[in-house]
């Protein structure tokens, strides 16, 4: 046993022995080290990202420390259960007693690193635009001829033309058996496609295989088939493995359809479902067409039963009594106006008649002008100087004039 460097009598501090162990622990330097991922925390809001590593054999693990941008920059985003290499620099936090590495780069091993070059080749694609939805082109509403690429006499390819087929009996297909793994894959599927979309009756493309592993699916993945279905002027749909499968195929294809049976179902109709919605939308035409006569029919009955259509004539006959009796009324006030006003004017022609001269004559007064020699106008007289003797005199009474001359005037006492 190594003899203690510190005494009962002179104990060593926590703090010195946690100094220590981080001198030591630093004196390791650089590392690589393989595990499995068994916690990945990970918040865009954080500097800092903590992941645990274990050992695939082992009880054993260690906690990682890294920055968040490094973790989201990686191709393919990290989770529980991966495979990875990571170069860290152990080290060790006094204040704590905590012990985990600070680690700088973090690969993918084994499948992962298949994983993270797909990745890379999809992310390559869509900064190129060929990911792009506006690019994508409408499938036909009912092919005449389905181009399909899937491997010879295999499951896809059952699944495909026997759902197709129970769905649209008339559907037709061209089909191209080619390897869908291995090395010939890739050219084998890029000349059946060229293929059919030299085929001026193809009018959609399928390309069909069931499951597998990621080796497997590897050749749906290569950047030689994305680009030549990019370049496909015929709608191709991608219907590669099953839901958790995501070839980059998925993505450049115009449609992608979980499986081959849901590929089928995607591009041919249903006959019966579309004879459904016939008979469902020729059941609302005719109910809506109904209801239309219906409500027309009412708004008539309505209309009709108002008085002005019931009876034409009643407005009439009403404004006719209104004129009848606004005419009574008017005559009647022009008539009492009448009588009003001429009675006023007999009373005021008595008043005229009363105070006029031919009243006056009428009680014996007279009205005598004396007639100027020269013929001008005769004159009233009104003063004795008017009519010196001698004068013509025309005195005028009730019922006519006297002529006479004056003999003498004498003046008035």
């Amino acid at each position: 046993m190594t003899k203690p460097k510190s005494t009962p009598e002179n104990p060593w501090p926590v703090s010195k022995l946690n100094s220590s162990v981080k001198q030591w622990i630093e004196r390791l330097g650089w590392l690589w080290v393989e595990g499995q991922l068994t916690q990945v925390g990970v918040k865009p809001s954080w500097r800092m990202s903590y992941l645990t590593l274990r050992d695939t054999q082992e009880q054993a693990s260690v906690e990682l420390t890294a920055e968040t941008s490094l973790i989201r920059s990686m191709p393919t985003p990290l989770k529980e259960g991966d495979r990875v290499v990571v170069l860290g620099k152990p080290a060790f936090y006094p204040g704590r007693g905590r012990f985990s590495m600070y680690v700088t780069d973090i690969r993918h091993v084994g499948e992962g690193e298949l994983l993270a070059r797909i990745e890379q080749l999809r992310k390559k694609l869509a900064a190129e635009g060929l990911c792009d939805p506006a690019r994508k082109r409408p499938l036909p509403y009912l092919p005449r001829t389905i181009g399909l690429i899937t491997g010879k006499g295999s499951a896809a390819e059952r699944d495909v033309m026997s759902v197709a087929q129970s769905r649209w009996p008339a559907v037709s297909f061209t089909v191209i058996n080619t390897p869908v793994q291995g090395a010939t894959a890739v050219p084998a599927i890029v000349e059946a496609l060229g293929r059919l979309d030299a085929d001026d009756e193809v009018d959609v493309i399928i390309i069909a295989r069931g499951g597998g592993s990621v080796e497997d699916l590897l050749p749906f993945s290569e950047e030689a088939l994305q680009r030549a279905v990019a370049a496909a002027r015929t709608p191709v749909v991608s219907a590669i493995g099953h839901e958790p499968d995501n070839p980059v195929l998925d993505n450049v294809a115009d449609l992608r359809a979980a499986t081959p049976t849901d590929a089928a179902k995607r591009v041919v109709p249903d006959a019966a479902q579309e004879r459904a919605f016939i008979a469902e939308a020729r059941a609302r035409t005719s109910a809506a067409l109904r209801g239309w006569v219906e409500r027309e029919r009412s708004s008539l009955r309505a209309v009709r039963s108002r008085p002005a259509l019931a009876n034409p004539m009643a407005t009439l006959e009403q404004r006719r009594d209104e004129l009848d009796r606004a005419r009574s009324l008017i005559r009647r006030d022009i008539t009492y106006l009448v009588r009003e006003e001429s009675s006023r004017v007999a009373a005021l022609r008595s008043q005229v008649a009363a105070l006029g001269p031919a009243a006056t004559l009428a009680r014996g007064y007279a009205v005598v002008q004396v007639v100027p020699r020269d013929g001008s106008e005769a004159q009233v007289v009104t003063s004795i100087e008017q009519a010196p003797p001698g004068s013509q005199l025309r005195m005028r009474v009730a019922d006519g004039s006297v002529t006479a001359a004056s003999i003498a005037t004498h003046q008035a006492d």
